[in-house]
């Protein structure tokens, strides 16, 4: 019956689209980070990552025109790493971050990449749940990898190719 919900779910029209970041996004990016993390990254940080040819930055962006979420990732060889997924604390709950997630998939796929880590906070249920849901399982652990509050890092590994298809 979950599946069917799922689906369902899936099938609804959006209110939002995801797209590649872009210049003029790099704000809201911004403020959606401060809002979601207790230690952000930095604007330096994105400038960075917007200069280089093997990152993915991708914007959950409404029908209104505003952004809502967005997700940072990288590919070395057939390597990736999900760096960040953040979604607007007014814009959880609608599928952004399960959306933003599914799209890096499918961008990494296209570069190659066999398989994708990421690290999530082990206090940080729903993003693990999201995770699992897609096939990521855990892998590792990084003791005391975060700060603010100081917290284990679960460290998660999708295989590319056990993606689920009913998120593709």
């Amino acid at each position: 019956m979950a599946t069917l919900e799922a689906a369902a779910a899936r099938a609804r029209p959006r209110p939002f689209r995801i797209r590649p970041l872009r210049e003029g996004d790099l704000a809201r990016v911004i403020e959606i980070e401060r809002e979601s993390f207790s230690t952000p990254w930095k604007e330096v940080t994105f400038r960075g990552l917007m200069k280089r040819s093997d990152t993915d930055l991708l914007v959950a962006e409404t029908a209104e025109g505003g952004l809502a979420g967005y997700a940072a990732c990288w590919t070395v060889i057939d390597q990736s790493e999900l760096g960040n997924v953040a979604v607007s604390p007014s814009a959880r709950g609608a599928g952004i971050g399960g959306a933003l997630v599914d799209a890096v998939v499918e961008r990494i796929r296209t570069r190659g990449s066999i398989e994708c880590f990421l690290e999530v906070r082990e206090s940080n249920v729903a993003a693990q749940h999201l995770y699992r849901q897609r096939g990521f399982a855990v892998v590792g652990r990084r003791p005391r990898y975060y700060s603010l509050p100081t917290e284990d890092a679960l460290v998660m590994r999708l295989r590319i190719g056990e993606f689920p298809e009913n998120f593709s």
